[in-house]
């Protein structure tokens, strides 16, 4: 029965967390990238190839959570079983 409510709060909490983090870390890679073209426009057209690549991989973190979360929810059981589990 613990298994079952551990798997789903981690279920529940996985994408929300890497969704926020993945927010944050994009946030603070433009900002940077921003600031540097900022610093040296002539700069600009390496700080833009190095933000896209540093996006994307940032992106793939969250992808990779998402996935993790469709497995995981495959995995939990039905509410019918839990619930009968409890009254038992």
């Amino acid at each position: 029965m613990l298994y079952g409510a551990m798997l789903a709060l981690g279920t529940a909490l996985a994408v929300p967390i890497a969704a926020v983090a993945g927010a944050i870390g994009q946030a603070r890679a433009a900002a940077s990238a921003l600031e540097a073209i900022g610093r040296q426009p002539e700069a600009s057209r390496d700080i833009q190839t190095n933000l896209i690549i540093a996006l994307a991989m940032i992106e793939s973190l969250v992808i990779y959570a998402l996935i993790v979360f469709v497995i995981l929810q495959g995995r939990l059981p039905a509410v019918a079983e839990m619930v009968r589990g409890i009254g038992q």
